[in-house]
């Protein structure tokens, strides 16, 4: 029994089945040169009905590049990221830009290799998470001779472009509104430090505030993995017992957060009255709880939209002036767990 080979389809394929020669069918592919639209169409159709699909490593040989954005994220799992994809993807979308993703697990030494191997297919632009990079893929960035965008954060000095929102003044702005409504004994639950530069710069600004009054955290917790609910109810469930004089409780992310006000109503406690709590990133799909979090937009998919608009307006017209230094402002939402005063 022979087994058929499989083997890539090519021009010819498609010039035999619509009846023209290569060269029309390579214009109607490219969309190049002058081609009737009976020719056009009955070429187009021959290419869907066979699958083919064109070999753009071929054509970007000559342009020195791709149609292709690299995004660079730290997580799939984490529920922010998707969004700031379908800001990226509803601007691209509109253009032959594509978005090709790459996940480091907020590990320096991964990026690296994610940007090295994105890099190599040399793509039209980079669009990033993140202003903390290693010496490594900082070089690579600044010699890529393409727009990069760095996104989710503008604590710092972009290699290019960026797009975000200062985490540290979002974290004064949490502990500004804590103080307001009068709470004085806070507890802090987080993702460990290290390997989130957005949540520490966020617990920076916060505690420098506090401390400004004169009110330190009096108990904390870091974890490790992906946001959840479970961690949250686990961690609040601890930080209780070893401080139950506490009466307000910041969370670094709103599922921690989620699982939080979890735990606390079903042990009875009067939230916000005897115990205040809040989160960050105003994640929708929390608003089903019995009580609305309070928690901090970050602003995810005009993030996304803003810094692909940016590269799709360096492409067209690389001399445009254009704004490359983006920050957005996130506003607090009370929710029921944020006294108001």
């Amino acid at each position: 029994m022979s087994i058929e080979q499989k083997r890539p389809l090519t021009l010819r394929d498609v010039s035999e089945a619509s009846g023209v020669s290569e060269m029309t069918v390579s214009r109607v592919l490219r969309n190049r040169g002058d081609v009737s639209d009976s020719t056009r169409e009955r070429v187009l159709a021959a290419a869907k009905d066979l699958g083919y699909v064109p070999n753009k490593i071929a054509g970007a040989l000559a342009s020195n590049r791709v149609n292709l954005v690299g995004v660079i994220i730290p997580s799939l799992s984490n529920m922010v990221f998707p969004e700031v994809m379908t800001g990226i993807n509803q601007v691209l979308e509109d253009t032959e830009l594509q978005p090709v993703v790459g996940v480091t697990d907020y590990l320096p030494e991964k990026e690296e290799r994610v940007l090295y191997e994105m890099l190599s297919w040399r793509p039209s632009g980079v669009i990033i998470a993140g202003l903390e990079h290693s010496e490594a893929a900082r070089i690579m960035l600044k010699a890529s001779g393409i727009p990069v965008v760095e996104i989710m954060d503008s604590d710092g000095t972009p290699v290019d472009a960026m797009v975000g929102i200062s985490h540290r003044r979002a974290g004064r702005e949490m502990a500004k509104a804590i103080l307001k409504a009068g709470y004085t004994r806070v507890g802090f639950m987080g993702t460990k430090m290290p390997l989130d530069h957005r949540a520490r710069k966020r617990f920076e600004g916060f505690t420098e505030h506090l401390a400004k009054s004169g009110i330190e955290i009096e108990d904390r917790a870091f974890y490790s993995g992906g946001s959840a609910l479970a961690k949250g109810r686990e961690m609040t469930a601890e930080m209780l017992a070893r401080s139950p004089e506490l009466d307000f409780l910041y969370y670094s992310n709103d599922l921690i957060g989620a699982g939080g006000l979890l735990y606390l109503i079903e042990q009875g406690i009067d939230i916000p009255g005897q115990i205040g709590l809040a989160g960050f990133n105003g994640v929708e799909l929390l608003q089903g709880l019995p009580r609305k979090l309070a928690t901090m937009d970050a602003c995810r998919l005009e993030i996304g939209r803003t810094a692909a608009q940016i590269v799709a307006a360096q492409l067209k017209d690389p001399e445009a002036e254009i704004d490359k230094q983006v920050t957005l402002s996130p506003k607090i939402s009370y929710g029921d767990t944020l006294r108001r005063r």
